[in-house]
């Protein structure tokens, strides 16, 4: 959520925000409704002040003074009944408008449409992978897809998950189960032990208020399985995140945390489920673009400072690549542009890896940076040493791994040409020190 005065003081600049990002919203409309409703709060103030005088005299006139000031108080009475129904009417519709309006981009960020105008900052390529010549010339063979080598080994089975589960479903086997387990362990590890973030397992089911204040909600619902839940003879809905940013962010809601306390670090594994609507027939083989998936999330909750948000946001990139680095796999950074960009990312890079099977570079990685969007609507807040004064935190995350995801790249970019799969050196002291999947 945005910051009302801001948006009254400059209301251009998120008209023109909103347009780059190519999200829709009527950015008059809403300050229309807002003044109507600051208006309508200032006459009721008024109108209970008349009530209040009106009653301390009443009791001390008589006559036709005290029948005056009878009808007075019934005539502000039936007023304010009038203006709580204006209010009543106005505050929900004041308040979903508000939700709409997106964050305004960075000026650094790119102008584009769509993840075509994504601008690349940087790649970097182990030194056994050459770009500029075929992957099979590389390998010296014809290489496999991911879905012909786990299907080969055994290790894949996409048919049993489809069975059990629906489109967008697998299984995972054996030895290619237990490498799953090792990046996402692996993964854990180094945010922890060498990056010093804290680790926290958090719920994976939430309540609406959450996703509303991540900003997944309103707008993200077709995304979002729902769970209807029957609690002491009442309905309540929970949702099975899609991230595990939702459960971190859920932490401190409606706190105020010690300004001194900041930044703070978290990271958690979670599994993560997502509906994928929209995206019918766009990625459906192989285990790209799934219904169920493992993720090691990192959030940062800092101080209400630019400077900070940008430093921690380079630092959350940094986290990723070194992941990727020690998987030796080839990888390139790219920034998003304003039409790709969501709701309430001011910045965001996405870390694309090398799929021979797909022939390019897609995304496993996103570092967003929000400043106080977040934290506006999850109410989270920092005392501040110096002034004493509460201020919204800035908050920031990004992906450290996602699997099975990253599997793609691993399985093919380390195949041999008798089908078995090398595994990474990084990964393994995680598989028993097995050398090769075969």
């Amino acid at each position: 959520m945005i910051d009302i005065k801001l948006l009254r003081q400059d209301p251009q600049r998120f008209i023109d925000g909103a347009a780059a990002k190519r999200i829709e919203v009527d950015i008059p409309a809403l300050l229309a409704d807002e003044a109507r409703l600051l208006e309508a709060q200032r006459e009721l103030q008024e109108l209970r002040t008349i009530q209040n005088s009106a009653g301390k005299k009443i009791a001390k006139l008589s006559g036709q003074e005290k029948a005056a000031a009878i009808a007075e108080m019934k005539q502000a009475k039936d007023r304010a009944k009038a203006v709580e129904d204006i209010i009543a009417q106005l505050e929900p519709k004041v308040a979903g408008l508000l939700l709409q309006v997106p964050l305004p981009p960075d000026p650094a960020v790119p102008r584009g449409q769509t993840s075509d105008d994504n601008v690349e900052v940087r790649r970097w390529n182990p030194p056994w992978f050459d770009t500029a010549r075929p992957f099979a010339a590389n390998k010296g063979f014809q290489p496999r897809t991911h879905i012909e080598l786990g299907e080969m080994l055994g290790l894949l089975d996409i048919p049993r998950g489809v069975r059990m589960s629906g489109s967008r479903s697998y299984v995972l086997w054996g030895r290619l189960a237990q490498l799953h387990q090792a990046v996402l362990r692996l993964a854990f590890d180094f945010m922890v032990n060498q990056q010093g973030f804290t680790p926290v397992s958090v719920p994976v089911l939430v309540r609406d208020n959450v996703l509303v204040g991540t900003g997944f909600f309103p707008f993200g619902r077709e995304q979002v399985y729902q769970i209807k839940e029957t609690d002491r003879g009442g309905s309540q809905d929970l949702y099975v995140t899609g991230t595990g940013e939702a459960g971190l962010m859920g932490l401190h809601q409606d706190e105020i945390l010690d300004g001194d306390s900041l930044p703070r670090r978290y990271v958690t594994v979670s599994t993560c489920f997502r509906r994928e609507a929209g995206a019918a027939g766009k990625d459906t083989a192989g285990i790209y673009r799934i219904h169920q998936f493992d993720k090691v999330e990192q959030v940062v909750v800092c101080k209400n400072s630019v400077e900070e948000s940008n430093k921690y946001h380079e630092e959350i990139l940094a986290n990723a690549e070194a992941v990727l680095k020690a998987f030796e796999l080839p990888y390139r950074i790219v920034v998003v542009c304003t039409g790709d960009l969501g709701r309430g990312q001011a910045k965001k890079y996405d870390i694309e890896t090398w799929m021979p099977s797909r022939k390019n570079y897609c995304e496993t990685h996103s570092a967003s940076k929000f400043y106080e969007f977040q934290a506006r609507r999850m109410n989270l807040r920092y005392k501040e040493t110096a002034t004493k004064k509460n201020l919204f935190c800035h908050t920031l995350n990004n992906t450290v791994i996602a699997s099975p995801r990253v599997l793609i790249p691993i399985m093919e970019l380390y195949q041999n040409a008798d089908g078995t799969i090398t595994v990474p050196k990084v990964l393994r002291p995680y598989m028993g020190g097995k050398e090769r999947i075969g």
